[in-house]
């Protein structure tokens, strides 16, 4: 069952109406809003640790004469990658969750402290060449934090797509179709196939937030002493 869109007056018919909703509301969605932020830099150093320590065992097996430098260059190239496009989209999702409670916060304060989250208090502008420089030099920017962030696991991610192709053995292209086969290392072919498949399950189906209804089953299970050992099954009661 597909999400219902719902209009500005059915939105404000919902939370706007009852004072008490309202507030509790609002109050509700800057609560969710700050736990989504601690969230959010909770999940990059948590993408951040496995990718540090894969880049870290990749650049130790570079340097290594281990008899399995290649097999194992590959191996950690692609778990970083998985990592890296994973970390990816866990920024994005975390984005639109927090916007989400942005985006009530926005709708709902007005009557509660004013338009106080959409008001934007900046600096005047530079009024001569001295402050136009130190504004340069360290004034505040427009820069967005979660944004920037999203560029450098996207950064990220190229990198480890580059680390795999660079960590492959060179490959010759025979002339004959058994010779094809034969030089095929399948090894490479399957880990290169398990790594994009599970990258490309996070932007698709597997990976999204389920947006259809919710009907719920439950059960309840009876707790009473009983002392006839006989009898010591019970059945689930189901709670209507």
């Amino acid at each position: 069952m597909p999400t219902t869109p719902l209009s500005q007056q059915e939105y404000e018919d919902k939370f706007l109406k009852d004072d008490a909703i309202r507030r509790n509301a609002h109050q509700l969605a800057l609560d969710v809003r700050k736990f989504e932020i601690e969230l959010y830099w909770k999940r990059a150093t948590y993408f951040w640790t496995f990718i540090a320590a894969a880049l870290a065992g990749f650049a130790a097996i570079q340097v290594s004469t281990a008899e399995a430098k290649t097999d194992l260059s590959v191996v950690l190239s692609c778990l970083g990658l998985v990592f890296s496009v994973g970390w990816l989209c866990v920024n994005r999702g975390s984005k639109h969750w927090q916007e989400n409670w942005e985006n009530h916060v926005d709708l709902l304060e007005d009557k509660e402290c004013g338009p106080i989250y959409k008001v934007i208090v900046k600096r005047r502008t530079p009024q001569s060449k001295m402050e136009l420089f130190e504004h340069l030099l360290n004034g505040p920017s427009e820069f967005s934090v979660s944004k920037i962030n999203q560029l450098i696991s996207l950064y990220v991610s190229i990198l480890w797509v580059l680390l795999v192709f660079y960590s492959l053995p060179e490959f010759y292209l025979p002339n004959t179709l058994g010779e094809i086969c034969s030089s095929i290392n399948w090894f490479y072919v399957i880990i290169i196939f398990f790594t994009i498949a599970i990258c490309a399950s996070f932007f698709f189906k597997f990976g999204a937030t389920y947006e259809g209804g919710y009907w719920h089953r439950a059960t309840i299970r009876t707790s009473r002493i009983n002392n006839d050992n006989s009898a010591n099954t019970y059945e689930p009661y189901p709670v209507k």
